[in-house]
């Protein structure tokens, strides 16, 4: 793998920051797993960490949108978001079954109190960071 550059808004740093105590490791624990993803990930140089809608978003070259967020409205709850026109929630459904709680065509939701299946968020993650380079693949190359 070469060396990734990633590019952070300090907006981000921010929105980090604001995150109630209960909710801001879970989210840095997030964050490091898609700056680690794309580290390991073959053709990934420049990740781009920025803002849209507010929230936290990884954009690569190849790759599609991801975004992850916590809500006051459902406190115990924290979601990655993937582009809704793409095949990747389909995809990890078809794929990770169970693994995951999924919230229509673009959400995992993880509870709070849940151990994340680390091993397989980060094939979704990989999945987005390079989804147009595998979006023609039955299962995206996961």
């Amino acid at each position: 793998m070469g060396k990734l550059t990633i590019k952070t808004d300090p907006k981000v740093e921010t929105v980090f920051a604001s995150y109630p105590d209960f909710v801001r490791d879970k989210m840095q624990y997030l964050r490091e797993l898609v700056i680690e993803t794309a580290e390991e990930t073959e053709g990934i140089n420049v990740l781009e960490e920025t803002l849209k809608w507010g929230e936290p978003s990884f954009v690569t070259k190849n790759g599609s949108t991801l975004r992850m967020d916590w809500k006051e409205k459902t406190p115990d709850q924290y979601v990655m978001y993937f582009q809704c026109t793409s095949r990747l929630v389909d995809t990890f459904r078809v794929v990770f079954n169970h693994k995951f709680q999924y919230e229509g065509k673009r959400t995992i939701v993880f509870e709070l109190n849940q151990k994340i299946p680390e091993l397989e968020l980060k094939e979704c993650i990989k999945a987005s960071l390079i989804y147009h380079k595998v979006k023609e693949q039955i299962t995206l190359g996961i």
